[in-house]
């Protein structure tokens, strides 16, 4: 019997396995709903809806390549291109080829315009930085086309935060969800007074800096029927302020040309 009472007691000694659910990774934090102490804190007044904020990013980079967008046309100087056509975007890649370029979007090119562009100054610029529209910033940005963005994606490591920019708002996704907004089953950051709320997209970037410590990289993806314009406004979230970076390195995804098929 006193062996048996031992033995008993030794099994319940046992240390238990922890659970499963002990193993999943922390939630994200959430951005405060509207009406929250949170929201209120943030959120601008009634007779002054300000969402775009300032526009914080780097200087230009001084003796870069200005290349000015007008639809399917652009300009490098006074010397204009087509990247469309083939002959035009050889000239394109020889004119900037080993250059730091310095892309100057205008109010009505959109990003599915800038296919044929993109794909040039990624294989031929030194370098490549996007202006904000509205100021005297810019953002130097990795330019990467859908199938790079879903290679960039499979790889293992933490983190993988990318912003979703749709007509209805920004998207902040991770390898672990998406961080939530006001409505659960709306964009993380929703548009208000009908343009993009570049504050708490600036605030919510923050969140998920603060829960990714490590991560270095993020990546814009612009819905392609949007200005380019739009697109690099949306960089301006992702500082704190001037010369002040919340990530090391910004992914900018435009759309993969489309290639005719053998035989044309």
């Amino acid at each position: 019997m006193a062996l048996l009472v031992a033995q008993g007691a030794g099994c319940r000694e046992e240390k238990q396995a922890e659970p499963l659910k002990s193993l999943r990774p922390a939630p994200l934090p959430s951005l405060s709903a509207p009406g929250d102490a949170g929201a209120e804190r943030h959120a601008p007044s009634s007779a002054e809806v300000e969402v775009a904020g300032p526009a914080y990013g780097e200087p230009p980079p001084a003796g870069a390549l200005r290349l000015a967008l007008a639809g399917e046309r652009v300009r490098v100087g006074e010397e204009p291109f087509t990247p469309a056509r083939p002959d035009d975007a050889a000239r394109l890649a020889r004119r900037v080829k080993g250059h730091t370029v310095l892309v100057v979007p205008d109010a009505d090119t959109f990003l599915v315009q800038t296919s044929e562009l993109f794909t040039v100054l990624r294989d031929a610029a030194e370098s490549v930085w996007l202006a904000h529209p509205d100021g005297p910033v810019a953002y130097p940005v990795v330019l990467r086309d859908e199938v790079a963005f879903r290679a960039w994606l499979e790889e293992v490591a933490p983190g993988k935060l990318r912003i979703i920019m749709r007509a209805d708002g920004f998207e902040l996704t991770t390898s672990v969800g998406k961080l939530p907004g006001p409505d659960a089953n709306g964009p993380s950051v929703p548009v208000r007074a009908g343009r993009q709320d570049i504050v708490t997209l600036r605030r919510g970037l923050g969140l998920l800096k603060g829960r990714f410590k490590t991560s270095e990289d993020l990546c814009l993806v612009p819905s392609f029927g949007m200005e380019v314009a739009q697109a690099a406004r949306a960089l301006g979230g992702t500082f704190t302020a001037p010369g002040e970076p919340l990530f090391d390195t910004l992914c900018f995804v435009f759309p993969t040309p489309h290639r005719a098929p053998e035989g044309g």
